[in-house]
């Protein structure tokens, strides 16, 4: 079993990202290592690679503000949520999907206040894309009390710009600006 050290490291990108964007350049980060689990932070982000086996040859890596659910926990983090939540669903072989990237990660810190922003799996999800009718990705709902909130459904890459006008044309429609 390895033991716990801290190190600063430089980690060649891209890597293959859970949260759906690369980062074309070399990362400077100071890490403390464990078992199976990196944690890391760049600057004003933080994260952790989890690593799947011994061999290390399936990696999880999450940094930023939006976080991956799975169907299991929907209900809880979505469907039982006090604040409004903005889903979006995506997959890792979606262009689309990470060309938003930045600006949904842009985004979600903004309105971390107003609003959570959530990511789900299209190919790890099947119940949630079937009950949803997810037909095309990235696909963007938002759920207020337990329930889509009527015309938010939105499928296709935006610009950051738009992207910022639907959410606060959404928000004016429920209350929340």
């Amino acid at each position: 079993m390895a033991s716990a050290t801290s190190s600063t490291s430089r980690l060649p990108y891209p890597l293959p990202l859970s949260t759906m964007h690369s980062v074309h350049t070399t990362c400077s980060f100071t890490s403390s290592l464990s078992c199976n689990k990196l944690s890391f932070s760049t600057g004003n982000r933080k994260g952790e690679i989890i690593f799947r086996n011994n061999n290390c040859s399936k990696l999880r890596i999450r940094c930023g503000v939006i976080t991956e659910i799975k169907e299991d926990q929907f209900c809880e983090v979505v469907l039982k949520s006090d604040c409004p939540v903005l889903v979006e669903f995506v997959a890792t072989w979606c262009g689309p999907c990470r060309l938003i990237g930045p600006a949904m990660e842009s985004l979600a810190e903004e309105y971390k206040e107003k609003i959570t922003v959530v990511k789900i799996d299209h190919d790890a999800n099947p119940k949630l894309i079937e009950e949803y009718k997810v037909y095309g990705l990235p696909t963007l709902i938002l759920f207020k009390d337990g329930k889509e909130v009527p015309d938010s459904k939105r499928e296709g890459a935006i610009t950051k710009a738009k992207l910022k006008a639907y959410l606060d044309g959404l928000l004016k429609s429920v209350s929340i600006a």
